[in-house]
């Protein structure tokens, strides 16, 4: 059937380009008989088991197959599997902040980080009378609040996530100077993050409770940095001093296909430039740890990935939830139909570059290529981590849509051309032409392009709309 896609020669499935009378496209039809108990398969790797007998041509879906995964920890073997990286692309620098020590940013932006969420008011009106006083003469990129609802009456892991995270998202290269402002009651103590946060020209803390007027004294605070944050200029730089994020949400059955896989070929490109790529998402590569282990660049990285998926099934199992809770509603809706599935197709962001580090979602980058670190497959937070990472923009695809922006500049890419269309002004790329006309190196080189743009100085779509948010995971209590 032409309107088919078949991925491996090994699947029993196809994908459907077009919708099949009642069937919805990206949705899945049996290549031939598969019985009962039988594996289906699709990527070339079993996405879980046939629940009755399936006829060759009969549409596959929940009705017909379910999950094979279980909640119980795996032991793994390593097997190094590894395929070559592509040249380095000649446009392999770009026009960027140089911060030193490595790291470089796209964008020059001062920020206001609240040390709790009761004081997220107060910094919102800094931010918003610094900029109707600059309306004229703004010499920097933007000032954002990384506004949250956490900071107060944590303990233990929540405690220092929260302090960590908020600490590492003003390290990022984006940053060109940071305000952190405290109410002076929280557990989040400006004391502990002073001892922390390297005193000097680009930094600022402020506790509203021991000033009269904390909007008066922030807005001072906050000229201060701008004076040394003006100075600032874009200078010729490599992208090994940069630092990407890959993330996919709302995701449906072309988001492997299309626009995951056009983010791993640009990855790749990415990593034979020398820079570093960080793939997110824990929960989300269960039933396709495999194919991220057998990249792994020694029995070190290859075991840290099998302790991370494996602790994160014993998080899920502690809470009385299956791993398999996952896809979600709108991903079974768009043609996802296990975790498996979804997690083979989220894997494609990140190439086929060897897995040099395995990061904690409190640990920063620093090694060139490919990383994997821990965060839930939540939109928002894992953006945030990838950010607080270093992550300088973050390469996003989703197949169902959504307007959601990280403090990064987030550039959105549809799976498919019928959301590019209908949701014109959340989605900055079409991954969903290469299903028809355009030629995949000409997408994957059109969307590499577009990211160093980006780079530049180029708004996405989050940006212009101003949706930059950040959130921040909890796990304990709340006193």
């Amino acid at each position: 059937m032409s309107d088919l896609i078949l991925l491996n020669e090994k699947d029993n499935v196809g994908v459907l380009k077009k919708p099949l009378g009642d069937l919805p496209m990206g949705h899945k039809i049996a290549l031939t008989d598969i019985r009962a108990g039988e594996k289906v398969i699709k990527y070339g790797y079993p996405i879980g088991v046939a629940t009755e007998d399936i006829k060759k041509g009969d549409f596959v879906h929940t009705h017909n197959l379910k999950s094979a995964l279980t909640a119980e920890a795996l032991t793994y073997t390593y097997e190094k599997k590894l395929a070559p990286l592509p040249a380095r692309p000649e446009r392999n620098s770009v026009m960027a902040y140089r911060r030193g020590n490595g790291v470089a940013g796209a964008r020059n932006e001062l920020y206001i980080v609240p040390t709790v969420g009761c004081i997220a008011a107060s910094a919102e009106n800094i931010a918003r009378a610094f900029k109707q006083k600059h309306a004229n003469d703004m010499k920097v990129d933007d000032v954002i609040v990384l506004t949250h609802r956490v900071g107060c009456s944590e303990l233990g892991d929540d405690l220092t996530r929260t302090r960590t995270i908020l600490v590492n998202l003003a390290k990022n290269g984006n940053c060109g100077g940071a305000l952190f402002l405290g109410l002076g009651c929280e557990e989040n103590r400006m004391e502990d993050l002073r001892a922390v946060v390297p005193d000097g020209e680009r930094v600022r803390f402020l506790v509203a409770q021991e000033v009269e007027n904390e909007e008066e004294e922030g807005l001072k605070l906050l000229e201060e940095l701008y004076a040394v944050a003006s100075k600032d200029k874009r200078e010729k730089t490599p992208l090994s001093e940069l630092t990407f994020g890959v993330k996919c949400g709302g995701s449906d059955g072309f988001s492997g296909i299309t626009a995951n896989y056009l983010i791993g070929r640009v990855a790749d490109l990415l990593e034979a430039c020398g820079a570093k790529v960080i793939l997110a998402e824990t929960p989300e590569v269960f039933g396709a740890e495999t194919t991220l282990m057998e990249r792994a660049k020694d029995e070190r990285v290859f075991q840290a990935i099998a302790d991370l998926v494996n602790k994160w099934k014993t998080f899920y199992g502690s809470h009385g939830v299956n791993v398999y809770e996952n896809p979600s509603p709108g991903n079974k809706k768009g043609g996802i139909t296990t975790l498996e599935e979804k997690s083979l197709g989220c894997v494609q962001k990140s190439g086929k570059g060897e897995v040099k580090a395995v990061l904690s979602e409190l640990e920063r980058a620093t090694e060139e290529g490919l990383n994997v670190i821990e965060s839930p497959g939540n939109d928002i937070i894992a953006c945030t981590t990838l950010a607080a990472a270093g992550a300088n923009a973050i390469l996003f695809s989703t197949g169902r849509g959504t307007p959601l922006g990280s403090v990064v500049p987030t550039i959105k890419i549809s799976s498919n051309s019928a959301l590019a269309e209908k949701k014109r002004d959340w989605i900055d790329f079409n991954a969903g032409d290469i299903l028809f006309d355009t030629p995949t190196d000409e997408a994957v080189f059109r969307l590499y392009n577009e990211l160093l743009d980006v780079l530049e100085g180029k708004l996405t779509l989050n940006e212009r709309r101003d949706d930059k948010q950040i959130a921040i995971l909890k796990t304990g209590v709340t006193l």
